[in-house]
């Protein structure tokens, strides 16, 4: 496979890896990531497994192997939405890559049916870091307690399962 961006500096002139998938077994080759090992490109291992559970049925359970594959799985998707935004970056020659880039993106690699999800998350989460900057507590976070912290991350869990669950919640 000829790497598509030869002399951009994402990818440094590697080719990128693509999923393999056979009848008896599901093998991944994780893309080239600039300065870093493979096992450096993670995600959260407890906060993952939380968010596995809570999408699921409560008799549904996952096996340990199925867990670190969607842990891949994401990273991968991570990975590819973030090289292709760097691409549409370059292409308009800009050095930073802003929510319009990602958002194309998605379109480019076919997740078009998404952007109106992605729009509303990326404005919800604006809206939200507005707030708590006029507020004060972006500069000094110890004006929340940690009961309060834990509060506020529970309610913002209940949102995020409400909205991919279908329904809009109310923030409270």
């Amino acid at each position: 496979m000829k790497c598509e961006c030869v002399g951009k500096p994402f990818c440094g002139g590697k080719s990128r890896k693509i999923w393999y998938i056979t009848f008896d077994q599901v093998r991944m080759e994780p893309m080239d990531i600039v300065g870093r090992t493979k096992e450096d490109a993670s995600l959260p291992k407890a906060t993952m497994t939380k968010i596995i559970k809570e999408m699921l049925p409560p008799d549904v359970r996952v096996a340990r192997d199925t867990q670190d594959l969607l842990i891949k799985c994401c990273v991968e998707f991570i990975n590819l939405v973030s090289s292709e935004s760097n691409e549409v970056c370059n292409k308009e020659e800009k050095r930073t890559i802003a929510p319009e880039h990602v958002i194309k993106a998605l379109e480019v690699l076919g997740f078009a049916e998404y952007t109106d999800e992605v729009c509303a998350a990326y404005e919800q989460h604006r809206l939200e870091t507005m707030d708590t900057m006029r507020s004060g507590k972006w500069s000094n976070g110890a004006e929340m307690t940690e009961e309060e912290a834990l509060a506020e991350q529970q309610r913002m869990f209940a949102e995020a399962r409400a909205r991919m669950n279908g329904g809009a919640s109310e923030p409270k």
